[in-house]
Order: C-alpha cells, then structure tokens, then sequence
C-alpha cells in the first residue's frame, strides 16, 4: 500500500497477507481524491474514516494536511497494524481509536466536514449508512459523506445524493448535508 500524493507521497506500508480487509486499490484511490479536491479543501477540514481497515484513505487525509482525522476500526489486529502504521509517521492529526463504527456514529461528540466509510460489503446495515451518517448530527452543515460499496448499490433517488463513480469493482457514493 502507497500513499499517492502530499507530505506522505510515495510512502510504503506493507499490509500483512492475512488481513482480511480490502485496500482500496490506487486507481480507485487517486480517481477519489481528484473529485475530493473538486468539493473540499483538505487542509481546512475534520475528516472521519469509518471502517478504517489498512488505514489507507486515513493515509491519504493525512497527507494531504487536513487538520484531524479519526479513524475508526474494530477489529484488533487490523487496529493494531493500523497504530503502528501511524506511529512511524508521528502525526498529531491522526486520531485512531479501536471502536465499533456504527456505535461511533450514533455517539461522537465530534463533527466532520468529511466522512469517509469503507464498510465490509456484507455489512446488514450498509444501505443504512447514509440516513445513519445525515440523522446522526456526526457531520457538519454542507459537510460531505462518501460511501464505498459494491456496484448492486444505488442511491441516486436521495435528496442528499451528489453522485456515484465507479472504478472497476469499486463504487462510490457521494452525498451533501443540507445546509441548516
């Protein structure tokens, strides 16, 4: 795994061979930061990565400078790589924490301007996770949610749908917060 562009560019993480998580592939990866960058600027932001695990996309926020990004994963060893990873860079923005993500949402106490969930496919409550993420208070007004999932997915009949893009087998969904 690679961190694609900013302070941390070019950077290599190996991800162990038994984890079970997905990292999103680099093209998925670079294609994703280009829309990012046309709706935020990340050095002025809070982001959230739910489902954390290789900590690729945390990876990625970081380096492009955003001003906090909590991580949260939940499975052990997957949270522990992920510590370690973040550990070589010594970056105060980073902000892991070994959690339940469905629980993170119903109860931070933080608000984002960005929050990023890269859930197992399978999980019962994806299709969820938006009116989860916009019911929760979790982000701000006009703040962005981005949903990776599998291309059986579609959730352009949403009021707070901006758009989907696919690259190969990687799909993302993308919704705005109204503003209050």
């Amino acid at each position: 795994m690679r961190v694609i562009t900013g302070k941390y560019k070019g950077k290599h993480f190996d991800v162990p061979r038994n984890f079970k998580a997905r990292p999103t592939t680099d093209f998925a990866k670079e294609n994703l930061f280009n829309v990012l960058r046309a709706y935020l600027d990340f050095e002025e932001i809070h982001a959230l990565d739910l489902f954390a695990g290789t900590g690729s996309i945390t990876l990625e926020l970081l380096s492009r400078g955003c001003l906090e990004v909590v991580c949260v994963e939940r499975d052990r060893s997957h949270f522990s790589y992920l510590l370690k990873m973040l550990r070589s860079l010594d970056d105060s923005a980073a902000v892991p924490l070994c959690g339940d993500a469905l629980k993170y949402i119903a109860k931070s106490p933080k608000t984002f301007e960005l929050v990023f969930a890269d859930p197992p496919y399978a999980l019962r409550e994806l299709r969820e996770l938006p009116d989860r993420v916009m019911q929760s208070g979790i982000l701000k007004s006009g703040g962005l949610f981005v949903l990776e999932h599998g291309r059986d997915l579609d959730f352009s009949d949403r009021r707070d749908f901006l758009e989907h893009r696919a690259y190969g087998s990687v799909n993302f969904s993308f919704f705005r917060k109204e503003n209050d």
